[in-house]
């Protein structure tokens, strides 16, 4: 099974032969054989998917600066179905000390 690692620059070829440049977003599921690329949320079986020619390295990432990588980053928690790791405490807030007033003679 041909599989793509999480930032690989690829070209999709969709169901009416076009050509499109997009980036996995995940990698290819070992199960399903399926990878998750940025173009519509797609996720598309790696035979409709080649690796960029323009790709030098194996973990190219597709951007060059640091503001794409926040939107890559942002794009990712948006596409994350994993239920979130934080612990969700209620708080209660609560006064530092107790206020006491003085009892009028």
């Amino acid at each position: 099974m041909k599989t793509f690692n999480e930032h690989d620059t690829v070209i999709y070829k969709d169901a009416t032969g076009r050509f499109i440049d997009t980036f996995v977003i995940y990698d290819t599921d070992p199960i399903t054989g399926l990878t998750h690329i940025n173009h519509e949320n797609l996720k598309v079986p790696a035979d409709v998917l080649t690796v960029h020619p323009k790709t030098v390295e194996k973990h190219h990432l597709p951007m060059n600066d640091a503001f794409s990588f926040e939107i890559f980053k942002k794009l990712k928690e948006k596409y994350d179905n994993k239920a979130n790791d934080a612990v969700q405490i209620a708080l209660k807030v609560e006064p530092v000390y107790k206020e006491e007033l003085a009892k009028a003679s």
